[in-house]
């Protein structure tokens, strides 16, 4: 195994212009990602032998970690070379999606968890952290009945999604390396991928960045993860009657004060509707017609003492 090793560690190295090439994130460093990448190799054999029957799949795997812009250091446990089908892949984890989310400023924090029978969990709205309350030292919490993930946006709302452990089985029977019958992260990792799933499905509600797209867009092809369908499925909800009417309502807006009392009506019928969209457009209206009475009551003021 010497031998491929070397022939494997030439190979990672030969990639230093193509792997600048492609970097999307300056603080990546080619010889310390090369490193990891060796060290991966000569600590599981059966990778090795993968990369070796593969050679053209490492290199990608390799160079993907810059073009998408996240590290190999295994202190970080934000992606993982793995032997998938026959090539070596770039597996991302859900703490590489969470960090890529927020280092891009897509999100300002998120937090993924896993939901256990015995646990007590309540949404709490469309714009505010659920409630889940659970003993984590408690060894009889039961069994996984579901994930969920709340994030943070930079305008400071909470965004939650939440999968039964029937929505996350479903994605599971439908992945390639499950299927495959051999090792997979669903049977070694299933709490993990359980959570990545349900970040994967979350982060179509969040702000859109360039990085995270292509992140998501490899975990979903190339990975061998077998999510495709589920991202062109699973559309966020949007009601365009509800939307008209709250933006309409907005617009007629003559005070500040009428302003306050249709955002804190309006708010009560997205938490029903419970229909991100049209809360992200209500948002972004209210702040602009908001903006707009202050500046005319103010050049009013200013006319009137002029």
């Amino acid at each position: 195994m010497s031998n491929a090793i070397a022939t494997l560690t030439e190979d990672i190295y030969a990639q230093r212009d193509a792997f600048a090439a492609v970097l999307s994130e300056p603080s990546l460093n080619f010889d310390r990602e090369a490193g990891f990448a060796v060290q991966a190799m000569q600590s599981n054999d059966f990778l090795a032998k993968i990369a070796m029957s593969n050679r053209q799949s490492l290199v990608n795997a390799v160079n993907n970690t810059a073009s998408i812009g996240i590290s190999l250091n295994p202190a970080k446990k934000q992606a993982y070379l793995v032997p998938r089908d026959g090539r070596v892949c770039l597996d991302i984890s859900y703490m590489g999606l969470v960090d890529l989310a927020t280092s891009t400023g897509s999100i300002r924090w998120a937090q993924a968890e896993l939901v256990h029978a015995s646990d007590h969990f309540e949404l709490s709205g469309i714009d505010r952290a659920p409630l889940h309350k659970f003993n984590p030292f408690d060894p009889g919490r039961g069994d996984i009945v579901g994930a969920y993930v709340v994030v943070k946006t930079c305008d400071g709302d909470y965004l939650t999604t939440t999968m039964s452990r029937a929505d996350i089985d479903s994605i599971m029977q439908r992945s390639q390396s499950f299927k495959s019958g051999k090792s997979s992260p669903w049977k070694t990792d299933y709490g993990e991928m359980a959570k990545k799933t349900v970040v994967k499905r979350a982060y179509k509600y969040w702000p859109k960045t360039d990085r995270l797209e292509q992140a998501i867009h490899y975990l979903n092809t190339d990975s061998g993860e077998g999510l495709a369908q589920e991202h062109e499925k699973q559309t966020p909800p949007f009601n365009q009657e509800l939307a008209n009417k709250l933006l309409s309502q907005v617009s007629a807006a003559e005070s500040t004060e009428s302003l306050e009392h249709i955002w804190t009506e309006g708010m009560k019928e997205i938490r029903q509707a419970n229909d991100r969209e049209v809360h992200r457009q209500f948002k972004e209206a209210v702040e602009a017609r908001g903006m707009a009475l202050k500046a005319a009551a103010q050049n009013t003021y200013e006319g009137e003492t002029a």
